[in-house]
């Protein structure tokens, strides 16, 4: 079982929270962007590429799908280290670590 599942819902324009999950990730661990959280996955900011750096270091990406779309966000303008997940995927992330984090 791998170790945490991190979960932001604040949007990293406003707020620190991304931030500082991403300072915290570790390798075997996932991020899980929710609610205002998912602005972070959009293409080309800056908070896209450190979803990237962290993808590259071992740490998995996901977006909830519902709030990407709440958002209007397309699956087209996502950084592409980010897996989209549906309301079942959370569930499993969930049961799949062994902790959860919460970063709001």
């Amino acid at each position: 079982m791998s170790t945490t599942l991190h979960t932001v819902n604040r949007s990293p324009f406003e707020h620190g929270a991304l931030a500082s999950c991403l300072a915290r990730a570790r390798p075997g661990s996932a991020v899980l962007l929710i609610e205002d959280g998912v602005l972070g996955a959009l293409a080309g900011s800056p908070h896209a590429d450190r979803l990237a750096a962290a993808a590259a270091g071992g740490v998995e990406v996901f977006a909830l799908g519902p709030d990407l779309d709440a958002s209007g966000i397309e699956a087209g303008r996502l950084a592409g280290c980010i897996e989209v997940v549906d309301y079942a995927g959370f569930v499993a992330l969930a049961c799949r670590f062994a902790k959860t984090a919460t970063w709001t």
